[in-house]
């Protein structure tokens, strides 16, 4: 029966973002004690990203693989969060993750590297998302970017595969 509810749940669920990630470095000179700044790539894809993970509580190593999942709720049943999420009252996503940060997505913009333009003329776009400090920078393709608007309250989950 669980198994049933979940599959139910990946077809309701509508992510921002679900992939495969893969730590290609670490950086820990951060500004913060206790903060690792990640370097990663999609496996299949050509997105780039950056990441602040408190290095105490969640440890990353170059070379190891995470799934990362960026959703707009922690509801099972894909409804949205509204308020103060109590985690201990229902069964929620975070029960599939190790780690989970709440943020807002606060900027937006075209990569503005040159040479950096895609076959169909268009450039990647980055994507800034705020945890409390702690930041995402999200690089890729436009079409997969389209969900993401200014603004959006988002939960970033990771679990290492």
């Amino acid at each position: 029966m669980f198994l049933t509810g979940y599959i139910v749940f990946l077809t309701m669920a509508d992510f921002y973002f679900d992939e495969i990630i893969k730590v290609l470095k670490i950086d820990e000179q951060v500004v913060y004690d206790k903060v690792t700044r990640i370097h990663a790539k999609i496996e299949d894809e050509d997105f780039d990203l950056e990441l602040d993970v408190h290095s105490e509580l969640y440890p990353m190593l170059p070379d190891e693989k995470y799934r990362m999942v960026i959703s707009d709720t922690l509801h099972l049943d894909g409804s949205v969060v509204s308020g103060h999420f109590s985690e201990d009252k229902q069964k929620s996503l975070a029960d599939k993750f190790e780690y989970v940060m709440h943020g807002l997505l606060y900027k937006m913009s075209e990569d503005g590297e040159k040479g950096k333009v895609r076959d169909d003329g268009s450039k990647d776009v980055l994507v800034y998302i705020s945890f409390g400090g702690l930041q995402l920078m999200l690089k890729g393709d436009p079409l997969k970017m389209h969900k993401f608007k200014p603004g959006q309250k988002l939960f970033l989950l990771l679990r290492k595969i």
